[in-house]
Order: C-alpha cells, then sequence, then structure tokens
C-alpha cells in the first residue's frame, strides 16, 4: 500500500474532522501518501483530490462540520459515473479509500468494494442508525446540543407554567430525540420507532397538569408521524381542556454543528485510526466501528440497506420516571 484516499459524505457530523485528522497522520505513519476528496463522491467524480499531509490536518480535531466538504451525488448510482470514479482513482495510483459517513454513504462504499476498490467505511451520523455499530461519530454532540435547549426550555417553561414541544432532528430514526428526552426528564418522547398520536400526547399532558406539574416537555424526532403539526392542530382544538399554555421550538440544523464533544473527538480518532490499521492488514469492504466497547469489522454488504432502530425499550424507562 502506497496511496490512499479520504472522503466524507452524507450529511456533516461532529468529529468528522477528527476522523480525517486520525486517518490522514495513521496512513502517513505507516509511510503513505493520502489524498482527500472534496465533497464525498461528487470529488470522487470530478477528480476533486488534493494531498493531505500532518499539518494540513492540524488544528482540526476540535472544529465541527467536515475541513473536505461533503455533498449529495445521486449520479454515484450510476455504474458508468462510478467507472469514471475508479479510472480517477487509478491514475492518480490511489490503492484504497476511507469512507465517512452514514447510511447512504456506506451504500455507497459497499458498491465500491464490490467493483473492486480496497474500501473501509467509518460510521459517522448524528442519527447514530448505522447497522453493524453501536455508536457513531457525531451522535453524542448532538444529543448534547439537544440536551441543552431541553433543559434551557424547561427553565422557561417552569416560570410560565408552559408546555413545550420541542423537535429535534431524526428523520428515520429517534435516537436522539429519545436520549435528550429521557436526559432531560421529559413527559413525552415521540419517535418513528414507536408513535403517539397526538391524542394520547394530549392526554399525558393533562394527566401532567392533573398530577400538579408547572411545566411540562414533549421531545419529538422529526421524522415521527404523528409530529408536531397534529400535535399543535389539536391543541388549537382542546386548548382549554390541556391546562398548559404550549409552545414549539423546532432545532433544525443547529443539531449538526457546534464543537464535538469529548467523546466524538476520541470516538473519532480511534475509528479513523482503526481504518487504517485495518487497511495495513491487508482488510478490505468493512465497516470499522463499536460494538459493546471494542473496535469490531462489519461486511459492508451485511451494512447496506439496514439501520439501526432506536432502542424503544428506553421509552418504557421514560414513561415510568414522568410521573
Amino acid at each position: 500500500m502506497k496511496r490512499i484516499a479520504v472522503l466524507t459524505s452524507g450529511g456533516d457530523a461532529p468529529g468528522m474532522n477528527a476522523a480525517i485528522r486520525a486517518v490522514t497522520r495513521a496512513a502517513l505513519a505507516h509511510g503513505w501518501a493520502v489524498f482527500g476528496v472534496r465533497n464525498g463522491y461528487a470529488g470522487l467524480l470530478a477528480d476533486a483530490l488534493e494531498p493531505l499531509a500532518a499539518r494540513d490536518v492540524g488544528g482540526i480535531i476540535q472544529r465541527g462540520g467536515t475541513l473536505l466538504g461533503s455533498a449529495r451525488c445521486p449520479e454515484f448510482a450510476d455504474s458508468a459515473c462510478r467507472a469514471r470514479a475508479l479510472a480517477h482513482l487509478a491514475a492518480r495510483g490511489i490503492e484504497a479509500l476511507v469512507v465517512i459517513g452514514g447510511n447512504g454513504s456506506q451504500s455507497g462504499s459497499a458498491t465500491l468494494a464490490r467493483e473492486g476498490l480496497r474500501v473501509v467505511g467509518v460510521p459517522s451520523t448524528i442519527d447514530n442508525d448505522v447497522h453493524g455499530n453501536d455508536v457513531s461519530i457525531g451522535a453524542d454532540t448532538a444529543i448534547n446540543v439537544t440536551l441543552e435547549a431541553v433543559d434551557r426550555l424547561r427553565t422557561t417553561a417552569s416560570s410560565h407554567h408552559r408546555a413545550f414541544v420541542v423537535e429535534t432532528m431524526g428523520r428515520n430514526c429517534g435516537h436522539i430525540a429519545l436520549m435528550a428526552g429521557i436526559a432531560g426528564g421529559a413527559e413525552v418522547i415521540a419517535i418513528p420507532e414507536r408513535e403517539v398520536e397526538a391524542p394520547e400526547v394530549a392526554e399525558r399532558l393533562r394527566a401532567a397538569y392533573r398530577r400538579g406539574k408547572t411545566h411540562a416537555l414533549v421531545v419529538v424526532a422529526e421524522g415521527a408521524k404523528h409530529g408536531v403539526h397534529a400535535l399543535l392542530t389539536l391543541y388549537g382544538e382542546q386548548r382549554a381542556s390541556i391546562g398548559f399554555d404550549l409552545r414549539l421550538t423546532r432545532l433544525g440544523h443547529v443539531v449538526r454543528g457546534g464543537v464535538p464533544s469529548a467523546v466524538d473527538r476520541v470516538l473519532a480518532t480511534r475509528l479513523g485510526a482503526a481504518a487504517v490499521d485495518c487497511l495495513a492488514a491487508g482488510g478490505s469492504g468493512v465497516l470499522v466501528g463499536v460494538v459493546r466497547g471494542d473496535i469490531v469489522r462489519t461486511p459492508l454488504a451485511e451494512i447496506a440497506g439496514r439501520m439501526r432502530p432506536a432502542d424503544t425499550a428506553l421509552l418504557d424507562l421514560a414513561r415510568v420516571l414522568a410521573m
């Protein structure tokens, strides 16, 4: 092995830069040349690669986002486009690729591995929904950003005897909402894995009001089908009986931003270095992830098209503690 490339793909996640740094410096320690791919798979198609030296990745471990950039690339599903990307790598003598990203990105990795490229995936997504892995880069920071908002809203809610509905990111997986909701003591948590319809949310708020609570919090993943729109519509119809004055806060993309936590920096460093170690040992076509605290390698073919759901058993615990 003499030359490798690294790219970040899909939605950005805090800790991606720490992973880029770890891949680059671990590879340089092996005596390899490292190339960064600009804007994910789109950069492979455009031949937008540049060499990375140790100083090029200095001072980025604490930065959110991704130094290399990321972009959606639907064209990569076309075999002719992938052939062009592989030709660009071959022309530069690049023998392997490290892909830092979530489910869609690792599906692309699996395809490239089937087509003969040496590929290792690194799981990075705030949703923490990559199969074959317990903890993805960015998830811890996203939970803490959401939790900070929940804590702040609880303060103002208690002052005005209000209930707040907090919508956080999580299109198909409710991990962020679940963990932030439990840590923030939410009265109701609604996630795609276990829906809570608006009438039930309203009844839980009524019950909380009758129990003498001075405020309440509802944390909702954006992908929940019976989400904030249905709840606000019902609230408009039943406002007098619910008791609390209801307010909505949508966190949106603020959940992606910010400084990566220590947990995400260490995780990204471990996984980035593990990806290089895997290539050095002759490995390919795998995702390096963490399972029960250990770094493991899972075939990309087993990961593509699958999603790791949030642990819905924790919802029962959250409901008990919301009394």
